[in-house]
């Protein structure tokens, strides 16, 4: 392993970083035709797809409209912008709010001065057009206020460095010439919007006005003009930015070189839990060890930045204003992690304790969202996949602000008062209210092995439907990549991962499991659902079958759940669901190598439900019954086996056969099975463990008691 502070001259004098240059993907042939609130949809969407010009969420865009009122039949003036809470990226027309212009320009009449700002945020649905039920944003009044026909307000990185710099209003005059003007800090709202106003007014001829800390506001007299104006104001920023970086290595120089990928990446699935656990609560993590983090964390200048914290209230909103920094050399030790983390939460209660007003919100999570460790990268933990892996992006963004900022002169943080304001702001807290409240399986993380197959699959499923993340396993892996496509099309590529592994392997299973603590921060349940089916004679059945049944159902089940102990101790507790059989308990003709297997696993399950429970393990056990559709094992040799065996055909008359003998004349489904694990899984078996549950539609043999 190389020495994480070697500072030999090689590994002091990387290249800085260079900003990424935007391309304009304007096409006039792709704009010809369109209606001019389809044309606002057009240039949003190019802009908001493009990360070099704004972060997921980030930014806003505007047309002043003509239209007719649907009241009077006259043409009105009507400011499309883009509503709270979208993402100019994927955002369609509805994602636009709609409000007449002219009442909007009216409301300055009522406003009563800066520290009744926020009352201004309820006249707006006052203002709404045509009944548009998509709510305002607090930058409306910057493009209202405005009197320009189309206008953008985003945070490019390469922007926001020059905005956060001690440096960037003179890099702004040395770049523009004077084109583009600049406003000192203050927080969006109505009150800015007034003072852009005056400032534009007074400064006729302008391109943009850089929003110190912020970002850039930008405008054009047609859709195209305004995009291209943008376009062009970052990568004039940029360019100059990079000219600058040419001049020396990025923070200071490297003093900590990257670890190699491989051990990066084990040290993220130890690390990784670890942290969760001391957290505590419901949360995912991602980690990314992106040339970006890199560069940040094992640079000299790496532990000053870092405390300053973000600037940008886009991006501290969703990273905290500073992140949990780490020592790699000790990252092995419990109690200095736990130290690290309470040291962390003591910090923020003071933070908040000094800052906190009268009509302040309740202290939210003390807890850190963004982990930085030199030579290793940046692992972030939020409620979702999706939170959690845009922080790290947003944290990303900060890095760049950083490294751009401190190449023209110094770094500037937003003040601490000012940066509290924003993040316990009463309009932000009334938007964390109306969230929806999480569904029951939302920050947990669930791995099923055999997820390529029709029990795993609805497994799955069914989990990830309650918003569970879910690492699939299965040996075969077209079928798995199969499976994994057609659930990330439903939920979305965050919450589904996919790893090949035999679980016979010892070596696969633990890939396998290290695999999913990297990926979402370690596991709160195990489906232990992959296996095979038998049958044969006694006098038939060869020593190789009688230890494939085994080898797969019982050593299997061993291996996987050998794994998930040490996970779910690390975060006090879990559940574990092995998938047995009606035959683990009543006999079955031609089946004594499966059957006993099955018997095995289920005495395994009862076994670790008594050394689980003291760390709050769960270990329970679902037995289907003649599972036949959707099923991989009743597609193979196993259906005929069985056929033989009661001496019926194979096709219809064994689902028939099966069908009328179970108590309830009724199929046993996939999805049958995946709702006994969900509950097996979820709180609402809590005080649960060592049991049985029988899907089988009924049978007597069956009763375990």
């Amino acid at each position: 392993m190389p020495d994480l502070l070697d500072t030999t001259p090689e590994s002091r004098t990387p290249a800085a970083l260079l900003f990424a240059i935007p391309a304009n993907r304007w096409s006039d042939e792709e704009a010809q035709g369109k209606a001019p609130e389809d044309l606002l949809l057009y240039r949003s969407n190019r802009l908001g797809s493009d990360l070099t010009v704004t972060n997921f969420g980030g930014g806003n865009t505007s047309a002043k409209l003509d239209a007719r009122d649907p009241l009077t039949d006259e043409t009105v003036e009507v400011l499309w912008v883009k509503g709270s809470g979208g993402d100019i990226g994927s955002m369609k027309l509805d994602g636009f709010s709609t409000l007449y212009q002219g009442k909007l320009l009216g409301l300055e009449k009522l406003y009563r001065g800066i520290d009744h700002e926020d009352e201004m945020v309820g006249y707006l649905p006052h203002c709404t057009f045509a009944l548009n039920p998509r709510a305002a944003s607090i930058d409306t009044p910057l493009h209202s206020y405005l009197p320009f026909a189309h206008v953008d307000h985003v945070h490019p990185d390469a922007i926001i460095a020059l905005a956060a710099s001690s440096e960037g209003e003179a890099a702004t005059q040395a770049i523009w010439g004077g084109a583009v003007g600049w406003l000192p800090w203050q927080r969006p709202g109505f009150d800015l919007g007034l003072k852009l106003r005056d400032y534009v007014a007074a400064r006729p001829g302008l391109r943009g006005v850089m929003l110190a800390g912020h970002g850039i506001i930008c405008w054009g007299d047609s859709a195209k003009g305004c995009y291209d104006n943008t376009i062009a104001l970052i990568t004039d920023a940029a360019n100059y930015l990079n000219a600058k970086l040419a001049e020396a290595p990025a923070f200071g120089g490297e003093i900590v070189a990257p670890r190699p990928a491989a051990e990066r990446n084990a040290a993220a699935a130890k690390l990784m839990p670890l942290l969760r656990g001391l957290m505590g609560g419901r949360r995912v993590g991602h980690f990314a060890d992106d040339a970006e983090t890199l560069e940040f964390t094992g640079s000299r200048d790496f532990a000053k930045l870092a405390a300053i914290g973000t600037s940008c209230p886009d991006h501290f909103l969703r990273t905290k204003i500073a992140p949990l920094v780490l020592d790699p050399a000790r990252i092995d030790d419990a109690a200095y992690l736990a130290e690290r983390i309470e040291a962390y939460r003591a910090d923020y209660a003071a933070y908040y304790q000094r800052c906190a007003r009268p009509n302040s919100p309740a202290m939210r999570d003390p807890n850190p969202v963004v982990v930085l460790v030199p030579g290793i990268g940046r692992m972030t933990f939020a409620g979702d996949k999706t939170t959690a892996r845009l922080a790290g992006e947003f944290y990303a963004n900060a890095i760049n602000v950083m490294r751009g900022a401190e190449a023209i002169g110094a770094y500037v943080g937003l003040d601490e008062q000012e940066a509290f304001d924003i993040e316990y702001w009463l309009l932000e807290e009334a938007k964390l209210q109306r969230m929806p409240k999480p569904k029951p399986l939302a920050g947990r993380i669930a791995l099923v092995t055999g997820g390529a197959g029709g029990i795993g699959a609805a497994t799955a499923e069914r989990l990830a439907a309650d918003d569970a993340c879910v690492l699939l396993v299965d040996r075969d892996a077209d079928a798995l990549t199969k499976a994994a496509h057609e659930l990330e099309g439903r939920f979305g590529p965050d919450r589904i991962r996919s790893a090949v592994c035999d679980v016979t392997e010892e070596a696969q299973v633990a890939a396998a499991f290290a695999a999913c603590a990297r990926e979402f921060g370690g596991l709160d349940i195990l489906v232990a659902n992959a296996g095979i089916a038998s049958s044969a004679p006694i006098e038939d059945t060869t020593l190789d079958l009688w230890q494939r049944n085994y080898d797969v159902l019982a050593q299997g089940y061993f291996l996987t759940a050998r794994a998930a102990f040490p996970l779910m101790k690390a975060q006090d507790g879990g559940s574990i669901v092995f998938i047995g059989s009606k035959n683990g308990i009543a006999a079955a003709t031609n089946a004594s190598a499966y059957a006993s297997a099955k018997a095995a696993a289920l005495h395994l399950a009862r076994c670790l439900a008594l050394e689980g429970a003291p760390f709050g393990i769960r270990v329970n056990t679902v037995n289907p019954d003649a599972v036949i559709k959707g099923s991989r094992i009743w597609d193979g040799d196993w259906r005929r086996e069985r056929a033989g065996a009661h001496g019926i055909d194979s096709g219809s008359e064994l689902e028939e056969h099966y069908r009328n003998r179970s108590m309830l004349k009724r199929d046993v489904l996939p999805e049958d099975v995946a709702e006994a694990v969900y509950f097996l899984s979820c709180d609402m078996s809590a005080k649960s463990t060592g049991n049985m549950i029988n899907v089988d539609a009924g049978n007597a043999q069956a009763f375990t008691r």
